[in-house]
């Protein structure tokens, strides 16, 4: 709950109003079967006046709890959804700081549920509070007293009645109760399973895995299905059994007062007023009951969203310099293992990249060369060694001055719905049209962009579904070059590109970002045989570094590769 504290107080002033006029409707709902029953007083004594006065009353009342709920109801919602906005704004910035390690620690299905239905779930808990935790103690309390002094003589019925409530409602409430953390993590396993369906469709229907996920998804869906409806039937058995408890307890009454009638035919008017008072007593335990019920599920609910907010990004700023990259790079004795891994994927890693010089690095699938490249960027630390850009550790460098100067073009392009201008515009926010138009000539995309009567303001629907891959690709380093970036990693990001348009690319690289240190990923020497030097890696160690012509001579691994791959080209 002290997640919401700090909430809680930016909406204190809707939260006193809306407990205030809760507890006049309250008061109101308390008050009317008492006013009723001196108006069935007043007709047994025929008496008009006194009809006319406490029917006027009991009008005005109503209206006043009428207000009272209107009032409390927008109050009430006023502070539910802007906490929930909150929430999800905070959390979705927190999300925002993680690392790829704590990304992939919590997952991004289940982080999108923790935005979304956690989130909601957190916001029904408040509305349900608002409107009812002040309410159901003054009607319980209230109704309770003014019940035994409507009819004193019958105060053990309503003990009686209260006492069979609170025990049907501990055996259905504990049960119910641990079904909601059940029902949560059923939805995050369907969540996860139609979104990795989603995105990798192609795969699915190139395999003829369509009855296969669908079994999971069914099998997951029949057991939130089932879960559900077991949770249904406790609450159609609650609500029946509390009304039978009541019933009886009016019946019961009702037979007392009857026996009496003659003595006492002023009971005959308290009847109706104590049949109110009781089932507001009757009212207040089921919604407490249910509330409690459902404030499991969202302090679960709230639990998980805490997780996300208490969780610790692995890579914090802690005495950093917001400093101009120029574009020197140094490994000095460098390993990384994987957090959740056994494994070491680089071991002792040193070497040297002086600025504006071009790097390839090239090895066996597994050998280290994407996450050599992440390290660089800072999007993992190194377990052992560091890594240091113009000199200075990146640790002591602001993440952000690195994204500044460092340029990260993946070989699975990411590009978001939206126009080409936005896609690129991620590269340079402030990227005017000329920026965008050399851009994209130094990717060689113009070709396609040019074609278009929107040229720039083409749409891209969602996943990039309207493009090739090698348009893809194409926008992407599009979108890495337009920011001149002093430091440029091109992670087999061309590897969807024919022969003719990778040397197109290549050649305009070395044309218009000469002064910008070049980090090419490779599966093919080819992509990498001009570098200035290339980096040649073998199951986590560096085993070569030299020019092409240097390679084939001293590196039995670069020479094995080489051979390999021209000899497929034959």
């Amino acid at each position: 709950m002290h997640i919401l504290k700090r909430h809680i107080k930016t909406y204190r002033l809707d939260i006193f109003f809306a407990v205030i006029s809760v507890m006049v409707m309250a008061g109101a709902t308390l008050l009317q079967p008492r006013l009723l029953q001196e108006i069935l007083k007043a007709i047994m004594a025929s008496d008009q006046d006194t009809v006319n006065q406490y029917g006027i009353a009991l009008i005005a009342v109503a209206c006043v709890g009428l207000i009272g709920g209107i009032l409390n109801t927008i109050f009430a919602a006023r502070v539910a959804q802007g906490i929930a906005a909150d929430l999800r704004e905070e959390a979705y910035q927190k999300v925002q700081s993680f690392s790829l390690s704590n990304i992939e620690k919590f997952s991004t299905g289940h982080l999108v549920v923790r935005l979304t239905n956690d989130v909601w779930q957190v916001q029904s808990l408040i509305m349900m509070s608002l409107q009812s935790l002040a309410r159901i103690p003054i009607l319980f309390i209230g109704a309770f007293i003014l019940a035994i002094t409507t009819l004193p003589k019958l105060w053990w019925v309503m003990i009686l009645m209260i006492v069979c409530i609170i025990l049907a409602s501990q055996i259905l409430f504990k049960r119910m109760g641990k079904y909601f953390g059940r029902v949560q993590k059923l939805i995050d396993r369907i969540n996860t399973i139609a979104k990795e369906n989603l995105q990798g469709i192609r795969v699915v229907k190139s395999f003829n895995q369509e009855n296969n996920q669908q079994q999971k998804f069914d099998h997951d869906s029949d057991n939130l299905t089932q879960l559900n409806t077991t949770i249904g039937y406790l609450f159609s058995a609650m609500f029946p059994g509390f009304m039978l408890i009541a019933n009886l307890a009016i019946t019961v009454a009702i037979y007392f007062v009857s026996l009496g009638v003659a003595s006492h035919p002023q009971d005959l008017a308290a009847i109706p007023a104590f049949v109110t008072y009781l089932m507001q007593v009757l009212f207040a335990i089921m919604i407490g009951g249910m509330i409690s019920t459902f404030a499991s599920r969202g302090l679960v609910a709230l639990r998980r969203i805490g997780e996300v907010l208490q969780t610790t990004p692995d890579l914090i700023d802690e005495d950093v310099n917001d400093m101009t990259i120029k574009g020197d790079i140094a490994f000095e004795d460098v390993s990384f293992q994987y957090p959740e891994s056994n494994d070491t994927t680089l071991k002792n890693i040193s070497f040297n990249i002086k600025p504006g010089e071009m790097v390839g690095i090239v090895g066996a699938t597994g050998s280290g060369k994407t996450t050599l490249a992440q390290l660089i960027g800072r999007l993992y630390d190194p377990t052992h060694g560091n890594v240091l850009i113009d000199q200075v550790n990146l640790k002591n460098i602001s993440q952000e001055s690195l994204r500044r100067g460092i340029s990260y073009v993946l070989q699975r392009v990411i590009l978001f719905s939206g126009t080409i201008a936005e896609n690129l515009r991620q590269g340079k926010q402030d990227a005017t049209l000329t920026e965008m138009q050399n851009a994209a000539d130094i990717a060689q995309a113009s070709e396609f962009i040019n074609r278009y009567d929107d040229q720039f303001e083409h749409l891209i629907s969602e996943r990039s579904a309207n493009l090739s891959g090698g348009q893809k690709q194409r926008l992407s380093i599009a979108r890495g070059v337009i920011g001149q970036p002093k430091i440029l990693i091109l992670d087999d990001s061309t590897s969807a590109l024919d022969a003719r348009s990778e040397k197109l690319v290549q050649d305009a690289l070395a044309t218009h970002l000469k002064d910008t240190t070049t980090i090419v990923i490779a599966e093919k020497i080819s992509s990498v045989r001009h570098a200035d030097r290339i980096l040649v890696l073998d199951n986590g160690r560096l085993v070569g570094n030299g020019p092409h012509e240097t390679l084939l001579k001293e590196s039995a691994v670069y020479r094995e590769i080489f051979e390999t791959q021209r000899a497929k080209e034959i």
